[in-house]
């Protein structure tokens, strides 16, 4: 019988509610724009997941992989409950749908990269932590112009059981 784990609890418990709330945070919220949750979900994903609700997205400039001033708060946060937590870290790549695929792809990893290298320079085993990148494939909100674009470039964070 495995033991009773009250953290993995606790974590289902605020997975549940963000679901429940629609926990989103976009950069900066014009209200004009609606975010991929209404899509359906895929179902390609092999090992078992969950996102947390304490993970908050890191967005980035225009072309840019470094890590934004404005954005190390969000991932100091994300880093106090990534090492509270036991579980592995996938940190994803994003952008926008400017550019090939093939550059889309090459930049959604330098973000990725550069998210994980600020996971690990703050204390976190780089063996937990793995990286993908999905370019322009998976945007948070559809839509042409810089205020829907803002939302698409970023890094975004899902738990993996180990």
């Amino acid at each position: 019988m495995k033991h009773f784990n009250p953290f993995k609890w606790a974590l289902l418990a605020m997975v549940v509610v963000g679901l429940g709330a629609g926990c989103v945070v976009p950069p900066a919220d014009t209200g004009e724009f609606q975010t991929g949750f209404d899509q359906e979900a895929e179902e390609s994903t092999p090992t078992p997941t969950r996102e947390v609700a304490d993970l908050s997205a890191i967005y980035f400039d225009f072309d840019r992989s470094r890590i934004r001033d404005d954005q190390k708060p969000t991932l100091r946060e994300n880093v106090a409950v990534i090492q509270e937590a036991s579980w592995k870290v996938v940190v994803e790549g994003h952008c926008d749908e400017r550019g090939s695929d093939e550059y889309n792809l090459a930049l959604g990893e330098r973000r990725a990269n550069a998210v994980r290298q600020y996971l690990v320079d703050s204390g976190v085993e780089r063996g937990r932590i793995d990286t993908v990148s999905y370019g322009e494939a998976r945007p948070a909100v559809q839509g042409n112009g810089e205020a829907v674009w803002s939302y698409n470039r970023r890094a975004e964070f899902r738990m993996v059981e180990e």
